[in-house]
């Protein structure tokens, strides 16, 4: 299933998906929108924030049937909105009224990044009921010019180091692969490292496509 008026940015950490989605928060031609990001702020994704920091160790395994939680509440949940365009939860209902929504990371991050420490069929099969994005942007760097913008962060993750961001950037592209035999999704590869308003133009040009 594809659910339209859904855009999602994925890529590494350190790639800029980050930035771009604040970029389009103050184009006021996006006004409408509704501004996301995976994991979620719901106490979900809090918690799942602090495992990702390390303070909360389990297993592989447990880290991929917890991201799936977290989504099921940010797709499925009920509409929660916080400061006039933060989306929380409830992306399927806010898109079926006719909504923009725009999340920073989705199923696809899940796939990548939890298909390399277990069984790639758990993340697989977790994600399989998930309905897919109209637009999907996917933010192409190395990972080696990932950490190196990302080292000033106070903040490190688990999955920030460069051995596994190797594998991990291998599965996106394994991903991409696989979901561009699905007609109804178009993905667009973004070459990170062009200056950020040749990255802004790039996704405004292809958003503009989708809400007119």
């Amino acid at each position: 299933m594809i659910l339209q008026n859904f855009i999602v940015f994925e890529g590494i950490d350190g790639a800029g998906t980050s930035t771009q989605l604040d970029l389009l928060k103050t184009n006021k031609l996006a006004k409408d929108f509704l501004f996301t990001a995976e994991p979620t702020s719901f106490y979900t994704g809090k918690f799942l924030r602090q495992m990702l920091k390390g303070d909360v160790p389990v297993t592989n395994e447990t880290a991929a049937y917890l991201f799936a939680a977290d989504r099921n509440e940010h797709i499925n949940g009920s509409l929660l909105i916080e400061n006039e365009n933060h989306l929380v939860t409830g992306v399927k209902e806010a898109c079926l009224s006719g909504k923009v929504v725009v999340s920073d990371r989705y199923l696809f991050s899940s796939l990548a990044y939890q298909s390399i420490n277990c069984s790639p069929d758990i993340p697989r099969r977790l994600n399989s009921g998930f309905p897919l994005p109209k637009l999907l942007f996917y933010f192409e760097l190395s990972p080696k010019q990932a950490l190196e913008r990302i080292q000033t962060r106070l903040t490190k993750e688990i999955y920030e180091k460069e051995s596994f961001l190797n594998k991990t950037v291998d599965e996106y592209h394994k991903i991409l692969e696989e979901y561009a035999k699905e007609k109804e999704m178009k993905i667009i590869v973004i070459d990170a490292t062009k200056s950020i308003d040749e990255i802004r133009n790039t996704i405004w040009d292809n958003i503009k496509g989708l809400i007119n």
